[in-house]
């Protein structure tokens, strides 16, 4: 088992090995009773495939955390984060050989008059699917998910696959790449590693009389900023208890950055810490200060700090192949590799999509553009959860 040892000075992570982390993130979630179990016997592999109970919450992400396709959003908090938020229905999987997990999968029930009635893995996550240790395990939890889409009659089933480990040979959604840089202490090779283009405005941006400052818990000028660029991109505002619930159950695995200017917050990003990774997750910035370039200062920032604290991935996360925040990310010399997701059309015949791509959503976009800060940020939270 590794030993973390990373000085994050975040509330009760610094310096903890990895088993300390797991019990840490363990002791965070406690959740209501689940629903009676429902077992699937696999002789062959002595593996029972049944649903989540309260006592397997703690060998749950201690699996999760050892896994190497592991993610924050295959945790409990993640559960914990989006049944709190948005009240969908959670239908989790464990794979047990006597006490001991051998897979996992997370998986929400949604319905609505959008999508119909899904099964995600994860809503609002960029990152899900299976995590097993072995090609029978992956494939009975895969299976057993399928039974569950027929007994409910679902349109489909989407696994958010990070990696090839995880897919079962279903339908590819080929729609997301993602993207990610090796970082280190020593900023020189850190520097070295961006484009020149890019590398002249990190520099220029260092010169820029920007400050970066950190908070745990007050997010309204987070929240502020993220919901003006959602709104810019033609996309709903998440509910503020969104924002609320993820830094209390991922407390010491979450913060938000500020980058001020002379006390004006002009970007912002919320950011996940997972063992030697970080992933900045929801980013925003004024366009006043475009610039001062304070994204290019902010996610600059927080790889060298990040490399000088112990990390060594830095997960720039999802992006579709459109212009915009794909043009941003690829302009950074990192690697990028297509996201592996995947569909089990159950009573839906053809492939799905609900994403801002989709033409018959062009419209829409453009009319949200348009309306008045004040609606969108009363309208957005109840239209999100419809396109999770």
């Amino acid at each position: 088992m590794a030993i973390f040892t990373l000085a994050l000075n975040l509330p009760m992570w610094a310096a903890m090995s990895a088993s300390a982390q797991r019990a840490q993130v363990s002791n965070l979630v406690a959740l209501p009773a689940e629903s009676p179990v429902r077992a699937l016997a696999i002789p062959a592999a002595a593996v029972v495939v049944r649903d989540l109970s309260q006592e397997d919450h703690a060998a749950w992400d201690r699996f999760v955390f050892d896994h190497p396709d592991g993610s924050p959003f295959h945790l409990i908090a993640w559960k914990k984060s989006i049944e709190q938020t948005f009240d969908y229905r959670s239908m989790y999987l464990v794979a047990r050989s006597g006490d001991q997990i051998r897979g996992v999968l997370p998986l929400f029930l949604v319905n609505n008059f959008l999508t119909g009635k899904v099964l995600i893995s994860s809503p609002f996550a960029v990152y899900g699917g299976i995590l097993a240790d072995s090609d029978k395990v992956r494939q009975a939890l895969c299976e057993r998910a399928r039974e569950i889409g027929e007994e409910l009659q679902v349109q489909h089933i989407e696994f958010r696959n990070g990696s090839e480990n995880q897919c079962n040979d279903l339908l590819r959604i080929r729609r997301y790449v993602t993207f990610t840089q090796e970082i280190g202490p020593d900023e020189s090779a850190l520097l070295a590693e961006i484009p020149r283009k890019t590398r002249r405005i990190v520099r220029r941006a260092c010169q820029n009389d920007l400050v970066m400052q950190r908070e745990f818990d007050r997010f309204d000028n987070f929240e502020d900023l993220y919901s003006k660029n959602l709104r810019r991109l033609g996309t709903p505002s998440f509910p503020r208890q969104h924002f609320a619930n993820i830094l209390e159950n991922f407390r010491g695995m979450v913060d938000i950055r500020e980058v001020l200017h002379q006390g004006t917050v002009t970007a912002t990003v919320l950011t996940f810490y997972f063992r030697d990774r970080i992933l900045p997750y929801y980013g925003a910035s004024d366009a006043t200060y475009k610039a001062l370039a304070p994204s290019t200062f902010m996610y600059y920032d927080l790889m060298r700090w990040g490399g000088r604290n112990g990390f060594r991935c830095f997960d720039f996360g999802r992006s579709k192949r459109v212009k915009g925040p794909y043009d941003f990310k690829s302009h950074w010399g990192m690697v990028e590799s297509d996201l592996p997701y995947e569909v089990c059309l159950i009573k839906r015949k053809t492939m799905p999509n609900f994403s801002p791509s989709n033409p018959s959503f062009q419209l829409p976009i453009k009319c949200w553009r348009r309306l008045p800060l004040a609606v969108t940020r009363t309208l957005g939270p109840l239209l999100v959860r419809l396109v999770p």
